[in-house]
């Protein structure tokens, strides 16, 4: 008997290559306002939080900017216009998802991106493996609070101790922590092997066909 029957994704920097996108917001928004713009390597290592702690950290001075919540929302609505413009899937993922479901693995998504962003992309590139996602909405703790975990475990009708995690930064080790389930991370995304190695990351995969390895 296998000891997962069920795989819990993180989005960005796991499934889909998101960076260029939130860069293109982010800078957007800031030249807007007349504020220094941000490299793509700046802007990968403020990913993991949501993005209003992206902006936190994108905006000089955060959220003591007096100007922080204007730029905000003009950022998400940046966003909400760049989302699908140059993101997609990390090369393999899409073969994994077909293989794990056809091995009879229930999947799910659960991420700290906007919850209607999350449920389109889904949609758009996973409509025909994953049927359950998660998103940042009002009312649910962020990760790395383990409550998304623990509502699509319950709409995936699965034990905690079937599931795994599969996630790209230290947000996603502590929500696997909080959560009580195990994890693996992935090099791929937005953390390198040592970032993750120093955030406690007790496996690590470099391409999607190890996964499969792993988990057989």
């Amino acid at each position: 008997m296998r000891k997962y029957d069920t795989i819990l994704w993180d989005m960005d920097g796991t499934l889909l290559n998101t960076l260029d996108d939130l860069t293109d917001s982010v800078n957007e928004a800031l030249a807007a306002f007349s504020l220094p713009l941000r490299t793509k390597t700046e802007v990968r290592a403020f990913i993991g939080n949501g993005v209003a702690r992206l902006m936190e950290l994108s905006v000089p001075d955060g959220r003591q900017n007096p100007r922080f919540e204007e730029i905000f929302a003009f950022f998400k609505t940046c966003y909400n216009k760049n989302y699908r413009c140059k993101t997609k899937p990390y090369d393999g993922l899409n073969a994994l998802l077909s293989l794990m479901q056809a091995r009879g693995y229930k999947m799910a998504i659960v991420s700290n991106k906007i919850d209607s962003a999350l449920k389109e992309l889904t949609e758009l590139y996973f409509s025909e493996t994953i049927h359950v996602s998660i998103g940042d909405y009002e009312g649910v703790r962020r990760k790395p609070y383990p409550d998304k975990v623990f509502e699509a475990l319950r709409l995936l009708d699965t034990e905690k101790d079937r599931a795994v995690y599969i996630g790209d930064t230290e947000v996603d080790i502590q929500t696997a922590r909080n959560a009580g389930i195990d994890c693996i991370c992935v090099s791929w995304g937005f953390r390198d092997r040592d970032e993750l190695e120093k955030a406690g990351a007790v496996r690590i995969i470099d391409a999607p066909q190890q996964l499969a390895e792993i988990l057989d």
